[in-house]
């Protein structure tokens, strides 16, 4: 069993106990719960749904697991022969959330 849902902009297939790897969300402890209930596509077993846009009545239960950075990604800006060099980093935030259950 498996669904897509729409979060944050982006689409993402879960299954049961996955962990998967938002934006970050706000206002939101770890260890609470948080429901994507703009499910795209649902699928159990034989039996296949599809919204237009989302499928009715469906909704996946979350729970915050963490709140963190992912690993420095480096920009580097550079001229050749005219001694010209930057260098920059970012750390995109980041929210851990485990699926706890599909309903449909």
């Amino acid at each position: 069993m498996y669904a897509i849902v729409y979060f944050n902009g982006k689409q993402y297939k879960v299954e049961k106990d996955q962990v998967i790897y938002t934006e970050k969300v706000k206002d939101v402890d770890p260890g609470n719960q948080v429901v994507l209930d703009k499910v795209i596509y649902l699928s159990k077993d034989e039996e296949k749904k599809a919204g237009k846009p989302y499928v009715d009545g469906a909704k996946v239960i979350t729970e915050v697991v963490e709140h963190g950075k992912d690993r420095k990604v480096k920009i580097i800006k550079f001229k050749g022969r005219k001694n010209y060099r930057r260098e920059k980093g970012h750390r995109q935030e980041y929210t851990a959330l485990k699926i706890k259950e599909i309903e449909g």
